[in-house]
């Protein structure tokens, strides 16, 4: 989609119907926000980090990038809470557990409105300037749009399970192949292999019997903090896989790996995603972003973890 143009496209259409800086930012990251509760949060940022990046940038305000992207990825990260099937993790918990589904969203719910407020607070601090978009013309390739937007549609269906993966993965290489084997070529394989290592370390640490010991420790005095805290250092994931062995109380763990999903860079598999797509685009400034990232998901990690102590689900 990105090589025939078509985020640059839809980013022209939301410039011209969002049309000061503050209003753009807070439709993209609500976006990103709501569409990662039915198609997961790496889905929605896969779809709407370049929509971003075209908007601000054919409208000259690159600098707000960066501040986009964070919020776009808190957004995903939080965004997916509230549903089962909003992220890897929750959708492990859910199906281990056996969780009902009005039971999950009780769960979720303060944590999902206190992230709504926070997220809307931190957009409405960017200062409200009119956009102005520099129009180039498009060359339109409607065959290949329509194949693509159908690819992207099976893609979804298989994050639903609808169709086994397997099928899918026929369909879109073999299409992919055939009409555009660049796209093959600029796919983030390191991406991909630094997810495997994270599974294939979490699953050999629960083997450790001194592991098992102190994990089941920690997680009986505090299984909330423990859970946020592992986030930190192994991913959201991979914590959630790890720690559901050795604990019962799904509530705490359920809001642990989802709240935990902000503060450090690899607290999210996704967040690796949006540093990536930014490194691509804005390798220059790579260090501010970090220094951006951390601060602003360190304190979104503070507040919500210490909400959740005081005003536990």
């Amino acid at each position: 989609l990105r090589n025939i143009l078509f985020f640059t496209m839809l980013a022209n259409k939301i410039v011209m119907l969002f049309r000061t800086t503050r209003m753009c930012i807070l439709a993209l990251t609500f976006i990103t926000f709501i569409s990662s509760m039915f198609i997961a949060n790496d889905m929605a940022l896969l779809t709407f980090l370049p929509l971003a990046y075209y908007a601000l940038s054919s409208t000259g305000n690159e600098r707000l990038i960066a501040f986009t992207f964070i919020m776009q990825n808190i957004a995903a990260n939080l965004g997916g809470m509230l549903t089962p099937f909003g992220n890897p993790q929750n959708l492990y918990l859910y199906t281990k557990f056996n969780i009902g589904n009005i039971e999950f969203m009780e769960i979720m719910f303060p944590p999902f409105a206190l992230a709504i407020g926070l997220i809307t607070l931190c957009c409405l601090c960017v200062r409200s300037e009119p956009l102005r978009i520099t129009y180039t013309p498009i060359k339109k390739h409607p065959v290949r749009m329509t194949v693509y937007l159908v690819l992207f549609a099976l893609s979804v269906v298989i994050v639903f399970r609808v169709i086994p993966y397997y099928y899918g993965l026929i369909v879109i290489l073999g299409t992919l192949l055939a009409m555009d084997r660049k796209a093959l070529r600029k796919v983030d394989y390191p991406l991909l292999l630094t997810f495997t290592a994270f599974f294939v370390f979490s699953g050999n640490m629960s083997r450790i019997d001194a592991v098992r010991e102190c994990l089941g420790s920690l997680l009986e005095k505090n299984t909330l903090v423990v859970s946020t805290l592992s986030c930190q250092v192994i991913s959201n994931v991979p914590s959630a896989i790890l720690l559901a062995q050795f604990t019962d109380n799904y509530r705490d763990l359920l809001v642990g790996v989802n709240i935990g999903g902000v503060g450090t860079l690899i607290s999210s598999l996704a967040s690796l995603i949006t540093f990536n797509e930014y490194r691509r685009v804005c390798p220059e400034k790579t260090w501010s972003y970090l220094l951006m990232f951390t601060m602003l998901n360190v304190a979104f990690l503070v507040v919500m973890l210490g909400f959740m102590l005081v005003c536990p689900s």
